[in-house]
């Protein structure tokens, strides 16, 4: 009994390689002396500039650190200027641990979600690629600066600048009790019983020149008494997002609703957790940053694949890591440059520090 030897055929198995030509030498790149030749003079030259600069130009340095004073403000390292303004707007967990996390591993499941081999290898190879990066990058970077701006009350400050018509919009100064007695009394109000001992002088510890008590003052009233505009009351819960917790005012059960033993500590040789919540901190410090972290990419996925501006997947992913870029970006000079005193948006140096 024969077998029939198997044919020879120079017919590529793999489809990966099947139907491309050889190249010759001269199409090559190899990574020794052509790609780790030019590396090599790379790093030299940016070493001898680092040094030149380093000869040149004096580091910004302050004073020696005392670990008995702070300072402020107290910034992370550039690289995690992003993280630390995350952190002003969100749970410190969400922002230190979750939010990272999910980034690094949503990056990493792009080549998983554009598993295309057309245009491996090439920038930008789409036909609108261009047009998705522009989007992407517009969209992230303006959309978080507003929403920072937002959360600065910056929104209040412009409505309080055309509502007095002026660039520098100042609420009047806290009165006298004499002169918000008058104000109460101009407006055909009540005078608190309190407030007019101070002015007529039955009170032993205030006068009528001192500046009346909190629990009789409404900067409300004495804004309309002087003539300024400010933004109204009823908004209160409008200034930022913190607003909603304290400028809307929660029934007390909400501030600590128990939940029991959820987690079972115990059962790792922990004490028991009492877990606690309360509704309104958990509206603003978890459900609206991850509903706007989730929910805005979303919605520019939607948009752009309705308009026609991303066609494929791989315009998706261009958009959408643009979008990222450009987040990352704004995030790190807004730390950077304009968190001052006490973490307040504002122009900021290391120089105005020391």
């Amino acid at each position: 009994m024969t077998t029939a030897a198997p044919e020879n055929t120079s017919e590529p198995i793999s489809k990966a390689v099947r139907g491309r030509k050889s190249r010759a030498r001269e199409e090559e790149l190899l990574v020794w002396p052509d790609l780790v030749f030019i590396e090599f003079i790379c790093a030299v030259l940016f070493t001898v500039l680092i040094l030149i600069l380093a000869v040149l130009v004096d580091s910004v340095l302050l004073d020696r650190a005392n670990p008995a004073i702070t300072p402020n403000p107290s910034k992370a390292p550039w690289y995690f200027l992003n993280l630390q303004e995350l952190l002003l707007h969100m749970h410190p967990a969400l922002a230190g641990v979750i939010v990272p996390t999910v980034a690094l591993i949503a990056l990493g499941a792009i080549p998983y979600f554009d598993a295309s081999n057309e245009g491996q290898g090439e920038w930008l190879s789409t036909p609108r690629a261009w047009l998705n990066l522009w989007v992407g990058a517009f969209v992230g970077f303006f959309g978080t600066l507003l929403l920072i701006l937002y959360d600065a009350s910056k929104h209040v400050v412009l409505f309080e600048m055309i509502a007095n018509g002026t660039l520098s919009p100042q609420a009047p100064p806290t009165p006298s009790a004499e002169q918000y007695a008058a104000a109460l009394q101009a407006r055909g109000d009540a005078i608190p019983a309190g407030l007019q001992e101070i002015v007529n002088g039955s009170n032993p510890v205030l006068s009528a020149t001192d500046t009346v008590p909190s629990e009789f003052y409404s900067q409300g009233i004495w804004n309309g008494a002087s003539g300024y505009t400010a933004w109204p009351d009823s908004l209160e819960f409008l200034t930022t997002l913190r607003g909603i917790q304290t400028g809307i005012p929660w029934p007390e059960w909400t501030k600590s609703v128990p939940l029991g033993n959820l987690l079972r500590t115990d059962l790792f040789g922990f004490p028991r957790i009492e877990l606690n919540i309360d509704i309104s901190a958990l509206i603003v410090e978890q459900i609206i940053p991850v509903t706007a972290m989730i929910g805005l990419p979303v919605l520019l996925a939607v948009v752009a694949s309705k308009t026609g501006i991303a066609q494929s997947k791989r315009d998706h992913m261009i958009m959408q890591f643009s979008g990222f870029i450009a987040v990352y970006v704004i995030l790190t000079i807004i730390g950077t440059y304009f968190r001052g005193v006490g973490l307040e948006l504002e122009p900021y140096t290391i120089f105005s520090h020391g």
